[in-house]
């Protein structure tokens, strides 16, 4: 965890440089490996059958356009409030920019509640028989009291994360590679297409989804103030954590698909403990599934515990109403805006399935990253005087487009994910109003 510095200059407090490129570049591949590809192998698999790996690998390069847009504007604002950053830069329009950070701030609690019901599924249920809510909810009232409890996450400790998940992965390669070594398992599924719509909208709804594995390079920008050489070491952090992480999915997918049917790949909700199942290359399944419950329970604390602490900052600077900036008298942590991001949580966890919120939060963080890459173009006409890096214009012009593709229906996604995602909007909307009704001219945010 980085340390508050005082700048001798302004006499205010700033976080102290301390993450090389090597630990910067080991929490972006941290921070995208997790509980989507743990999760949702199978139901990228519904879309397009056997060749699941391909909807991974376009949502890896239209991801890399997206991410093009990143690296130019952290190296151009080494500041740690992301996307609403930018989109205040960019546009400069309280309400807009608010939006941002509550689709944030919502897609973060929508991938918790996905991680809660593929916590609560096939891979605990190698522990004990529950019903897949009722796991959920059980390890949403867990991360809750962690939550509540005060736990100070630090990089070190996403480090040993990193490698506890990687290492999941790995031995998911290995047996692979056994399998292809040994004549085991049927590479040729790999290419089987059996989308239910054609070849071209299987392989769309399936990069739609797919992108839930990947969306957390985009949380690497949060430790740009704390970055030694943000300029220099972001943009190949990022890249280079990118690639690393495709590679790693590709060849989890090529082996899932080689050696479990599609049937049941896209009716499990623990997809890669199927994989270790039938291996010829033997691996605990109970060890396996505590490795996948932690990368799953992981990628749920990370994401709730950001919920709350944003939510919490929101108040704190009069963007929402400040009953949510209250903290416990003893704990010293915001447990108004725990009860209400576990609430809200509880809610979706109740009448979402794995699938449909992964799916929400795609679709909320794909009109982020819609916003984000024309900001990056709009903002070329604010120069700053140090070097950093640019995109080639091309690639966040392309990046906007492909992200507002993938908004559309034209992805086969389900009315109720749209449902699901403006509801949360809504509500966001508002708490905006609501503050805005009840606060004085003065005390109003600018």
């Amino acid at each position: 965890m980085a340390e508050a510095i005082v700048d001798p200059g302004s006499g205010q407090h700033s976080l102290k440089r301390v993450i090389g490129r090597k630990v910067l570049l080991l929490f972006v591949v941290g921070d995208i490996l997790g509980a989507g590809i743990y999760a949702l192998v199978g139901k990228v698999s519904g879309h397009v059958g056997g060749a699941l790996w391909v909807p991974f690998l376009v949502a890896f390069v239209l991801a890399a356009l997206t991410a093009t847009a990143y690296a130019e504007l952290v190296g151009k604002y080494p500041q740690a409030a992301g996307a609403a950053l930018y989109a205040n830069k960019a546009f400069n329009i309280p309400f807009v920019t608010f939006i941002v950070a509550f689709a944030v701030l919502m897609s973060g609690i929508t991938s918790a509640s996905a991680a809660a019901r593929a916590f609560g599924g096939d891979y605990l249920g190698e522990f004990v028989t529950l019903p897949v809510v009722v796991g959920a909810f059980i390890f949403l009232g867990l991360v809750a009291l962690v939550n509540f409890a005060g736990i100070s996450e630090s990089v070190k400790v996403n480090v040993v994360l990193t490698i506890i998940e990687a290492f999941g992965l790995l031995v998911v390669i290995a047996i692979g590679i056994f399998a292809l070594l040994s004549g085991d398992g049927d590479p040729s599924r790999a290419l089987e297409f059996h989308p239910a719509n054609g070849a071209f909208l299987g392989v769309l709804g399936g990069t739609a989804l797919a992108f839930y594995a990947l969306l957390g390079f985009e949380d690497s920008v949060n430790l740009a103030e704390e970055t030694r050489d943000p300029q220099r070491d972001f943009p190949r952090a990022l890249f280079g954590g990118l690639a690393i992480a495709a590679i790693i999915y590709l060849a989890v997918a090529f082996t899932a698909t080689m050696l479990v049917d599609t049937k049941t790949l896209t009716n499990s909700s623990g997809p890669l403990l199927e994989v270790v199942k039938v291996a010829g290359l033997a691996f605990p399944p109970k060890l396996f599934a505590l490795i996948a419950l932690l990368a799953v329970g992981n990628t749920a604390l990370i994401n709730m515990l950001m919920a709350s602490r944003l939510v919490y900052g929101m108040a704190r600077e009069g963007i929402v109403p400040r009953v949510f900036a209250a903290v416990h008298p003893t704990r010293s942590t915001p447990w108004v805006a725990i009860v209400f991001t576990v609430g809200v949580a509880a809610v979706l966890v109740a009448t979402g399935d794995v699938g449909g919120l992964a799916d929400t939060t795609v679709l909320l963080l794909l009109c982020v990253f819609t916003l984000v890459n024309v900001a990056v173009l709009i903002l070329r006409k604010d120069r700053v005087e140090h070097d950093h890096f640019r995109a080639p214009s091309w690639m966040p012009a392309l990046g906007a487009v492909v992200c507002f593709v993938l908004v559309l229906p034209v992805t086969g996604r389900s009315v109720d994910v749209y449902v699901r995602a403006g509801v949360l909007l809504v509500i966001g909307v508002a708490l905006w109003f609501v503050n805005r009704l009840f606060l004085s001219e003065g005390q109003r945010p600018s």
